[in-house]
C-alpha cells in the first residue's frame, strides 16, 4: 500500500532542508547545460569521483557551443579515466544536435531531452526537474533501492515488470512543488543513508513508511542482478619505440569498447613481433621485453592484458594514416584520451624511467 504522497515528500524535504547535499559544483550556477553534463557523468559513478571531472570539464567547455565545436579529442582527454567512453560520444554528439537544432539552447521539452544521445528517462527527468523544477520522476539506482526498501518491491529492478513497479511509485510519490528539492532528496538519502550494505536505518527520515525495515529485510532489497561469470579474454599490448623515443598509438573504432580513444596497438597473444613488426614497418625488433601483465574488468568481460616492449631502430617506420595512428612523445601521448588501464601502463613506464634517452620502453 502507497502511503499519502504528501506525508512521503514531507518527511523527505524535512531531512533534505537539514542534511542534503545542496552545494555540488553544478548547483551553484545552476543551468540545463551544467546539470545535464553532470547527469551524464554521474551515470554509474559516484558523486565524489565526478566533481574533479565535472570542473574541469567545464572549465575546457563552459557553454554547449564550446562542447559542441570541440574536437572529439579534446572531450575524450578530459574524459579519460571516468570510463564508460559512450558518455562522452554521445555528450559530444548530443551537444552537435542541439546548436544545429535548437540554436545552442539546451532544449526545456521532455521529448526533445529523451531524443538526446545517451539520454533516457530517468537522465531526461532529472536534467528537467533539477535544473528547471519541472515535475518529472526519475528512477536512477538509488533512488531505485529508496523505493524497493520502503514499499517491498520484490525482485531485480532490472526487470521490466519489476521496473514498472518502481516508475509507477516513483510517479505516484514525486511532489508537484519544490520537485528539484525532492528529486535530490531522493538521490542524497540512496547514496547516503539508504545505501546498498550497511544502512543507517536509524538516521533516515522515512522509516515510518519503510516495510523492509518493518520486517528486517533491508539487506535483501533491492534483490541483486542474477549472478553470471564474466568470460574472460586477453589481449597483448605493444609498447613499441622508435628511434626519435615515440611511442606508436592508434586509435580505436568509434563504436565498442573504448571506442574513440587513443590506445596501444593490439596483437593476438604468441603472435609473432617479428612478423609483425616486418609487416606494419619493413623492420624487426632490435629488442623484445615482457612487461608485467595487467587485469581490467568491464561490467559484462573480464580482460587480461599482456603487455610487450618493443624497440625499432631502422629509420624507415612510417605510418599510412595520421588520424588513426601516431607516433608521440610520451607526455604527448598522455594529454590524449586513453582506457585507463593503457594510461596506467604508460605512466608507469615513464615513472620508472623506461622513456628517457637510450632506454627501451
Amino acid at each position: 500500500m502507497t502511503p499519502s504522497p504528501d506525508a512521503f515528500a514531507t518527511a523527505l524535504l524535512t531531512w533534505f532542508d537539514l542534511h542534503g547535499r545542496r552545494d555540488l559544483p553544478w548547483q551553484r550556477d545552476r543551468t540545463l547545460y551544467r546539470v545535464w553534463v553532470s547527469e551524464i557523468m554521474l551515470q554509474q559513478t559516484q558523486v565524489g569521483v565526478v566533481i574533479p571531472y565535472f570542473e574541469r570539464f567545464t572549465r575546457r567547455f563552459p557553454t554547449l557551443l564550446d562542447l559542441a565545436e570541440a574536437p572529439i579529442d579534446a572531450v575524450l582527454a578530459l574524459w579519460s579515466g571516468l570510463g564508460y567512453y559512450a558518455r562522452a560520444r554521445n555528450l559530444h554528439r548530443a551537444a552537435g544536435l542541439i546548436r544545429d537544432r535548437h540554436g545552442g539552447s539546451f532544449p526545456d521539452r521532455f521529448d526533445q531531452v529523451e531524443a538526446l544521445p545517451g539520454i533516457g528517462r530517468s537522465t531526461a527527468g532529472a536534467i528537467l526537474s533539477l535544473a528547471t523544477d519541472q515535475r518529472h520522476p526519475i528512477l536512477d539506482g538509488n533512488v531505485k533501492r529508496v523505493l524497493a526498501r520502503c514499499f517491498l518491491v520484490e525482485g531485480w529492478p532490472g526487470r521490466s515488470s519489476v521496473l514498472a513497479q518502481l516508475w509507477d511509485l516513483a510517479e505516484c510519490l514525486t511532489p508537484r512543488e519544490r520537485v528539484a528539492a525532492y528529486n535530490q532528496g531522493m538521490m542524497d538519502l540512496g547514496a547516503t543513508i539508504c545505501t546498498r550494505s550497511s544502512p543507517a536505518c536509524g538516521l533516515c527520515p522515512l522509516t515510518t513508511h519503510c516495510r523492509a525495515m518493518a520486517l528486517g529485510r533491508q539487506g535483501e532489497l533491492p534483490a541483486s542482478r542474477p549472478r553470471r561469470v564474466l568470460p574472460a579474454r586477453t589481449t597483448q599490448m605493444l609498447v613499441a619505440t622508435n628511434p626519435a623515443g615515440e611511442i606508436l598509438v592508434e586509435r580505436r573504432p568509434p563504436a565498442g569498447v573504448w571506442g574513440g580513444l587513443w590506445s596501444l596497438p593490439e596483437t593476438t597473444p604468441g603472435q609473432d613481433l617479428g612478423d609483425w613488426c616486418q609487416t606494419r614497418f619493413g623492420t624487426t625488433p632490435t629488442r623484445v621485453e615482457m612487461l608485467p601483465t595487467r587485469r581490467h574488468t568491464f561490467s559484462h568481460f573480464s580482460l587480461e592484458i599482456r603487455v610487450v616492449s618493443l624497440r625499432l631502430e631502422a629509420a624507415r617506420i612510417a605510418i599510412a594514416d595520421g588520424d588513426a595512428q601516431r607516433w608521440l612523445k610520451p607526455q604527448d601521448i598522455l594529454s590524449l584520451g586513453l582506457p585507463a588501464p593503457v594510461k596506467s601502463i604508460l605512466e608507469t613506464l615513464d615513472a620508472e624511467g623506461a622513456f628517457e634517452a637510450g632506454e627501451t620502453a
